[in-house]
Protein backbone atom coordinates (compact mmCIF):
# COMPACT_ATOMS: atom_id res chain seq x y z
CA UNK A 1 0.00 0.00 0.00
CA UNK A 2 2.80 2.48 0.57
CA UNK A 3 4.45 1.88 -2.25
CA UNK A 4 1.49 2.47 -4.56
CA UNK A 5 1.09 5.59 -2.49
CA UNK A 6 4.69 6.63 -2.87
CA UNK A 7 3.57 6.02 -6.85
CA UNK A 8 1.41 7.79 -6.56
CA UNK A 9 2.71 10.94 -5.03
CA UNK A 10 5.51 11.07 -7.52
CA UNK A 11 2.66 10.73 -10.26
CA UNK A 12 0.97 14.25 -8.76
CA UNK A 13 4.22 15.85 -7.78
CA UNK A 14 5.09 15.41 -11.87
CA UNK A 15 2.14 16.07 -13.09
CA UNK A 16 1.86 19.14 -11.44
CA UNK A 17 5.47 20.19 -12.32
CA UNK A 18 4.66 19.61 -15.72
CA UNK A 19 1.98 22.09 -15.94
CA UNK A 20 3.40 24.66 -14.18
CA UNK A 21 6.53 24.40 -16.94
CA UNK A 22 3.88 24.55 -19.24
CA UNK A 23 2.73 27.48 -17.87
CA UNK A 24 5.48 29.77 -17.26
CA UNK A 25 7.26 28.57 -20.97
CA UNK A 26 3.64 30.34 -22.20
CA UNK A 27 4.00 32.96 -20.53
CA UNK A 28 7.52 33.55 -21.65
CA UNK A 29 6.15 32.99 -24.84
CA UNK A 30 3.47 34.90 -24.52
CA UNK A 31 5.32 38.37 -22.96
CA UNK A 32 7.79 38.32 -26.45
CA UNK A 33 4.48 38.39 -28.56
CA UNK A 34 4.64 34.34 -29.72
CA UNK A 35 1.24 32.25 -29.21
CA UNK A 36 1.89 29.18 -26.84
CA UNK A 37 -1.18 27.46 -27.52
CA UNK A 38 -0.55 27.51 -31.28
CA UNK A 39 3.03 26.91 -30.39
CA UNK A 40 2.56 23.62 -28.24
CA UNK A 41 0.15 22.47 -30.51
CA UNK A 42 2.91 22.31 -33.42
CA UNK A 43 4.76 20.75 -30.77
CA UNK A 44 2.55 18.06 -29.83
CA UNK A 45 2.20 17.25 -33.70
CA UNK A 46 5.37 17.23 -34.75
CA UNK A 47 6.12 14.72 -31.91
CA UNK A 48 2.96 12.30 -31.67
CA UNK A 49 0.69 13.97 -34.70
CA UNK A 50 1.71 11.09 -37.05
CA UNK A 51 3.28 7.57 -36.90
CA UNK A 52 6.68 9.43 -38.30
CA UNK A 53 6.76 11.86 -35.42
CA UNK A 54 5.90 8.99 -33.06
CA UNK A 55 9.03 7.22 -34.47
CA UNK A 56 11.28 9.89 -34.41
CA UNK A 57 10.37 10.63 -30.63
CA UNK A 58 11.28 6.65 -29.89
CA UNK A 59 14.55 6.61 -31.95
CA UNK A 60 15.65 10.13 -30.51
CA UNK A 61 14.54 8.54 -26.50
CA UNK A 62 16.68 5.49 -27.47
CA UNK A 63 20.09 6.35 -26.46
CA UNK A 64 19.01 9.28 -23.77
CA UNK A 65 17.58 5.86 -21.40
CA UNK A 66 21.10 4.77 -21.47
CA UNK A 67 22.49 7.61 -20.42
CA UNK A 68 20.06 8.39 -17.99
CA UNK A 69 20.82 4.94 -16.29
CA UNK A 70 24.00 5.80 -16.51
CA UNK A 71 23.33 9.00 -13.98
CA UNK A 72 20.99 7.28 -12.37
CA UNK A 73 22.95 4.39 -11.04
CA UNK A 74 25.61 6.27 -10.22
CA UNK A 75 22.64 8.68 -7.48
CA UNK A 76 21.47 5.40 -6.28
CA UNK A 77 25.58 4.51 -5.24
CA UNK A 78 25.91 7.97 -3.58
CA UNK A 79 28.10 8.78 -6.54
CA UNK A 80 27.50 12.46 -8.64
CA UNK A 81 28.31 10.69 -12.14
CA UNK A 82 28.83 12.95 -14.65
CA UNK A 83 30.92 10.82 -16.85
CA UNK A 84 28.65 9.66 -19.49
CA UNK A 85 29.13 11.97 -22.26
CA UNK A 86 32.83 10.92 -22.49
CA UNK A 87 31.84 7.05 -21.71
CA UNK A 88 29.04 7.19 -24.55
CA UNK A 89 31.74 9.05 -26.82
CA UNK A 90 34.65 6.30 -26.78
CA UNK A 91 31.58 3.72 -26.94
CA UNK A 92 30.58 5.13 -30.54
CA UNK A 93 34.19 5.50 -31.43
CA UNK A 94 34.35 1.52 -30.81
CA UNK A 95 31.47 0.88 -32.44
CA UNK A 96 32.85 2.48 -35.89
CA UNK A 97 36.18 0.51 -35.31
CA UNK A 98 34.49 -3.03 -34.99
CA UNK A 99 31.72 -2.43 -36.98
CA UNK A 100 33.64 -0.28 -40.00
CA UNK A 101 36.87 -2.38 -39.81
CA UNK A 102 35.85 -5.75 -38.77
CA UNK A 103 34.15 -8.16 -41.39
CA UNK A 104 32.56 -10.74 -39.23
CA UNK A 105 29.75 -12.61 -40.69
CA UNK A 106 26.05 -11.03 -39.73
CA UNK A 107 24.43 -12.57 -37.25
CA UNK A 108 27.55 -12.03 -35.16
CA UNK A 109 28.79 -8.29 -36.26
CA UNK A 110 26.15 -6.44 -34.55
CA UNK A 111 26.34 -8.03 -30.80
CA UNK A 112 30.16 -8.27 -30.95
CA UNK A 113 30.07 -4.50 -31.99
CA UNK A 114 27.26 -3.87 -29.09
CA UNK A 115 29.45 -5.70 -26.49
CA UNK A 116 32.72 -4.26 -27.36
CA UNK A 117 31.39 -0.13 -27.49
CA UNK A 118 29.93 -1.53 -24.16
CA UNK A 119 33.09 -2.84 -22.44
CA UNK A 120 35.10 0.56 -23.65
CA UNK A 121 32.50 3.17 -21.76
CA UNK A 122 32.85 0.76 -18.84
CA UNK A 123 36.69 0.82 -19.25
CA UNK A 124 36.42 4.11 -19.16
CA UNK A 125 34.68 4.48 -16.52
CA UNK A 126 37.46 2.47 -14.24
CA UNK A 127 39.81 5.72 -13.91
CA UNK A 128 37.00 7.41 -11.72
CA UNK A 129 36.69 4.89 -9.93
CA UNK A 130 40.15 4.02 -9.16
CA UNK A 131 40.57 8.22 -8.48
CA UNK A 132 37.90 7.91 -5.53
CA UNK A 133 39.02 5.08 -3.81
CA UNK A 134 42.33 5.48 -3.58
CA UNK A 135 43.05 8.96 -3.98
CA UNK A 136 39.78 10.45 -2.53
CA UNK A 137 39.28 12.70 -6.04
CA UNK A 138 35.96 13.88 -6.50
CA UNK A 139 33.68 11.78 -9.54
CA UNK A 140 32.38 15.26 -10.39
CA UNK A 141 35.65 16.69 -11.25
CA UNK A 142 37.24 12.90 -12.48
CA UNK A 143 34.53 12.08 -14.94
CA UNK A 144 34.87 16.06 -16.52
CA UNK A 145 38.58 15.46 -17.16
CA UNK A 146 37.86 12.04 -18.71
CA UNK A 147 34.51 13.53 -21.11
CA UNK A 148 37.16 15.83 -22.48
CA UNK A 149 40.11 13.43 -23.24
CA UNK A 150 37.19 10.65 -24.92
CA UNK A 151 36.14 13.84 -26.44
CA UNK A 152 39.27 15.23 -27.91
CA UNK A 153 40.77 11.79 -28.19
CA UNK A 154 37.98 10.12 -30.42
CA UNK A 155 38.15 13.68 -32.48
CA UNK A 156 41.69 13.37 -33.24
CA UNK A 157 41.22 9.40 -34.67
CA UNK A 158 38.31 10.19 -36.41
CA UNK A 159 39.79 12.98 -38.04
CA UNK A 160 43.59 11.75 -38.34
CA UNK A 161 42.57 7.90 -39.15
CA UNK A 162 38.72 7.21 -40.04
CA UNK A 163 37.50 10.57 -42.03
CA UNK A 164 35.70 10.47 -45.19
CA UNK A 165 34.66 13.73 -46.15
CA UNK A 166 32.84 14.83 -43.07
CA UNK A 167 32.66 11.84 -41.47
CA UNK A 168 34.20 8.73 -39.99
CA UNK A 169 33.70 5.95 -42.23
CA UNK A 170 30.37 4.20 -41.86
CA UNK A 171 30.00 0.51 -40.08
CA UNK A 172 28.60 -1.95 -42.43
CA UNK A 173 25.06 -2.83 -43.18
CA UNK A 174 25.96 -6.04 -41.09
CA UNK A 175 26.44 -3.85 -38.05
CA UNK A 176 23.43 -1.67 -38.12
CA UNK A 177 19.80 -2.59 -36.12
CA UNK A 178 17.48 -3.37 -38.74
CA UNK A 179 14.73 -0.68 -38.87
CA UNK A 180 11.57 -1.08 -37.09
CA UNK A 181 10.11 1.14 -39.30
CA UNK A 182 10.88 1.80 -42.75
CA UNK A 183 11.87 5.77 -43.65
CA UNK A 184 12.20 6.58 -40.07
CA UNK A 185 15.70 6.19 -38.06
CA UNK A 186 13.99 3.92 -35.47
CA UNK A 187 15.64 0.78 -34.95
CA UNK A 188 15.41 -1.97 -33.43
CA UNK A 189 18.13 -0.61 -31.21
CA UNK A 190 14.70 0.54 -29.08
CA UNK A 191 13.96 -2.79 -27.75
CA UNK A 192 17.76 -3.14 -26.64
CA UNK A 193 18.07 -0.01 -24.49
CA UNK A 194 14.47 -0.96 -22.97
CA UNK A 195 15.80 -4.25 -22.09
CA UNK A 196 18.79 -2.74 -20.40
CA UNK A 197 16.46 -0.50 -18.86
CA UNK A 198 14.56 -3.78 -17.33
CA UNK A 199 18.01 -5.41 -16.41
CA UNK A 200 18.82 -2.45 -14.16
CA UNK A 201 15.85 -2.20 -12.41
CA UNK A 202 15.90 -6.10 -11.81
CA UNK A 203 19.40 -5.69 -10.88
CA UNK A 204 18.88 -2.77 -8.05
CA UNK A 205 15.58 -3.93 -6.49
CA UNK A 206 15.94 -7.79 -7.14
CA UNK A 207 19.21 -8.93 -6.71
CA UNK A 208 20.98 -8.78 -3.53
CA UNK A 209 24.08 -6.40 -4.97
CA UNK A 210 21.73 -4.22 -6.60
CA UNK A 211 20.59 -4.06 -2.65
CA UNK A 212 23.97 -3.47 -1.36
CA UNK A 213 24.88 -1.01 -3.96
CA UNK A 214 21.69 1.43 -2.62
CA UNK A 215 22.34 0.73 1.11
CA UNK A 216 25.67 1.91 0.54
CA UNK A 217 24.61 5.03 -1.38
CA UNK A 218 22.12 6.16 1.55
CA UNK A 219 24.63 5.45 4.41
CA UNK A 220 28.07 3.70 3.15
CA UNK A 221 28.83 3.66 7.26
CA UNK A 222 25.73 1.99 8.40
CA UNK A 223 26.08 -0.54 4.97
CA UNK A 224 29.58 -1.34 6.18
CA UNK A 225 28.13 -2.17 9.34
CA UNK A 226 25.80 -4.71 7.79
CA UNK A 227 27.96 -6.54 6.22
CA UNK A 228 28.12 -4.60 2.58
CA UNK A 229 31.69 -3.78 1.05
CA UNK A 230 30.91 0.08 0.02
CA UNK A 231 34.16 0.40 -1.99
CA UNK A 232 32.67 -2.82 -3.95
CA UNK A 233 29.41 -1.09 -4.61
CA UNK A 234 30.91 1.63 -5.75
CA UNK A 235 33.43 0.02 -8.06
CA UNK A 236 29.99 -1.90 -9.50
CA UNK A 237 28.17 1.29 -9.81
CA UNK A 238 30.89 3.12 -12.16
CA UNK A 239 31.15 -0.23 -14.27
CA UNK A 240 27.11 -0.38 -15.19
CA UNK A 241 26.64 3.17 -15.84
CA UNK A 242 29.67 2.72 -17.90
CA UNK A 243 28.28 -0.29 -19.70
CA UNK A 244 24.90 1.76 -20.20
CA UNK A 245 26.90 4.96 -21.87
CA UNK A 246 28.97 2.79 -24.19
CA UNK A 247 25.85 1.23 -25.25
CA UNK A 248 24.13 4.54 -25.88
CA UNK A 249 27.35 5.30 -27.92
CA UNK A 250 26.49 2.18 -30.35
CA UNK A 251 22.58 2.40 -30.66
CA UNK A 252 23.91 6.27 -31.92
CA UNK A 253 25.90 5.02 -34.29
CA UNK A 254 24.59 1.56 -35.56
CA UNK A 255 20.74 2.86 -35.05
CA UNK A 256 20.64 6.19 -36.78
CA UNK A 257 21.90 7.90 -39.69
CA UNK A 258 25.18 8.62 -40.86
CA UNK A 259 25.96 5.30 -39.21
CA UNK A 260 29.18 7.09 -38.59
CA UNK A 261 30.54 9.83 -36.39
CA UNK A 262 30.76 13.38 -38.40
CA UNK A 263 34.21 14.66 -37.42
CA UNK A 264 33.18 17.77 -35.71
CA UNK A 265 31.60 14.54 -33.23
CA UNK A 266 28.11 16.79 -33.79
CA UNK A 267 25.74 13.39 -34.78
CA UNK A 268 26.54 12.60 -30.68
CA UNK A 269 25.56 15.59 -29.59
CA UNK A 270 25.21 15.86 -25.82
CA UNK A 271 23.58 12.62 -25.29
CA UNK A 272 25.53 11.93 -21.93
CA UNK A 273 24.36 15.09 -20.03
CA UNK A 274 20.96 15.59 -21.45
CA UNK A 275 21.06 11.98 -20.03
CA UNK A 276 21.05 13.67 -16.16
CA UNK A 277 18.25 15.70 -16.92
CA UNK A 278 16.15 12.32 -18.10
CA UNK A 279 17.60 11.12 -14.80
CA UNK A 280 16.43 13.63 -12.46
CA UNK A 281 13.00 14.02 -14.34
CA UNK A 282 12.46 9.99 -13.85
CA UNK A 283 13.15 10.50 -10.37
CA UNK A 284 16.43 8.09 -10.84
CA UNK A 285 14.76 4.96 -11.14
CA UNK A 286 14.58 2.74 -14.30
CA UNK A 287 11.30 2.61 -15.15
CA UNK A 288 10.64 6.29 -14.54
CA UNK A 289 13.60 6.79 -16.68
CA UNK A 290 11.70 4.65 -19.82
CA UNK A 291 9.05 7.52 -19.81
CA UNK A 292 11.19 10.62 -19.08
CA UNK A 293 13.36 9.60 -22.27
CA UNK A 294 10.06 9.15 -24.48
CA UNK A 295 9.29 12.94 -22.82
CA UNK A 296 12.41 14.39 -23.88
CA UNK A 297 12.27 12.75 -27.26
CA UNK A 298 9.31 14.28 -27.94
CA UNK A 299 10.76 17.46 -26.94
CA UNK A 300 13.21 17.35 -29.36
CA UNK A 301 11.38 15.66 -32.07
CA UNK A 302 8.39 18.37 -31.71
CA UNK A 303 11.05 21.33 -31.94
CA UNK A 304 11.18 22.11 -35.45
CA UNK A 305 7.60 22.04 -35.94
CA UNK A 306 7.24 24.50 -33.48
CA UNK A 307 9.26 26.92 -34.82
CA UNK A 308 8.20 25.69 -38.09
CA UNK A 309 4.17 26.55 -37.57
CA UNK A 310 4.06 28.53 -34.99
CA UNK A 311 7.40 31.00 -35.60
CA UNK A 312 8.78 30.56 -32.58
CA UNK A 313 12.61 31.39 -33.06
CA UNK A 314 15.26 28.54 -31.98
CA UNK A 315 16.74 29.95 -28.98
CA UNK A 316 13.15 30.73 -27.57
CA UNK A 317 12.43 27.51 -28.08
CA UNK A 318 15.21 26.35 -26.07
CA UNK A 319 14.38 28.38 -23.58
CA UNK A 320 10.66 27.44 -23.32
CA UNK A 321 12.13 23.71 -22.98
CA UNK A 322 14.39 24.50 -20.69
CA UNK A 323 11.89 26.00 -18.32
CA UNK A 324 9.47 22.73 -18.62
CA UNK A 325 12.42 20.67 -17.70
CA UNK A 326 13.69 22.62 -15.05
CA UNK A 327 10.27 22.49 -13.25
CA UNK A 328 9.46 18.63 -13.54
CA UNK A 329 13.43 17.80 -12.35
CA UNK A 330 13.35 20.15 -9.61
CA UNK A 331 11.59 18.11 -7.13
CA UNK A 332 14.62 15.24 -7.85
CA UNK A 333 17.19 17.89 -7.64
CA UNK A 334 16.16 19.16 -4.28
CA UNK A 335 15.92 15.76 -2.61
CA UNK A 336 19.27 14.89 -3.92
CA UNK A 337 20.57 18.17 -2.38
CA UNK A 338 18.98 16.79 1.05
CA UNK A 339 20.32 13.50 0.64
CA UNK A 340 23.94 14.79 -0.03
CA UNK A 341 25.10 16.52 3.54
CA UNK A 342 23.31 13.37 5.41
CA UNK A 343 25.60 11.45 3.61
CA UNK A 344 28.71 13.67 3.90
CA UNK A 345 28.13 13.26 7.84
CA UNK A 346 28.68 9.77 8.22
CA UNK A 347 32.10 8.23 8.23
CA UNK A 348 33.68 7.46 4.23
CA UNK A 349 34.48 4.02 3.04
CA UNK A 350 37.30 2.20 3.86
CA UNK A 351 40.64 2.82 2.72
CA UNK A 352 41.38 0.06 -0.64
CA UNK A 353 43.74 -1.81 1.20
CA UNK A 354 41.68 -2.81 3.96
CA UNK A 355 43.51 -0.75 6.61
CA UNK A 356 40.68 1.48 8.05
CA UNK A 357 42.09 4.61 6.41
CA UNK A 358 39.06 6.78 5.51
CA UNK A 359 38.06 8.43 2.56
CA UNK A 360 38.34 12.14 1.18
CA UNK A 361 35.38 13.74 3.58
CA UNK A 362 35.82 11.19 6.39
CA UNK A 363 39.60 11.21 6.13
CA UNK A 364 40.11 14.83 6.36
CA UNK A 365 37.74 15.65 8.83
CA UNK A 366 39.34 12.86 11.22
CA UNK A 367 42.89 14.22 10.41
CA UNK A 368 41.98 17.82 11.73
CA UNK A 369 40.36 16.35 14.34
CA UNK A 370 43.49 14.67 15.53
CA UNK A 371 45.46 17.12 14.91
CA UNK A 372 43.53 19.76 17.08
CA UNK A 373 43.64 16.74 19.91
CA UNK A 374 47.39 16.32 19.65
CA UNK A 375 47.54 20.69 19.98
Amino acid sequence: MSARLGGLRVLLEVGVALLLGLALGAVLMALWGYDPWKAYQALFQGALGDRFGIANTLSRATPLILTGLTFAVGVRAGLFNIGAQGQMILGALVAVLIGGLLDLPPGLHLPVTVLGAMLAGALWSLPAAFLKLTRGVHEVISTIMLNWIAYWFTGYVVIAYLSQGRRSLQVDPTARFPLIMAGSDLSYALLLSVLLAGLVYWALWHHVAGYELRAAGLNPEAARYGGVRPNRSLVWAFLLGGLAAGGAGAVEVLGRLPFAITNDLSNLGTLGFDGIAVALVGRNHPLGILLSAVFFGALAAGRTMMGYRAGVPFDMIQIVQGVIILAIAAPEMWRIARLRPRRARTPAAAGPAGTGTEGTEGGEGGERERERRQA
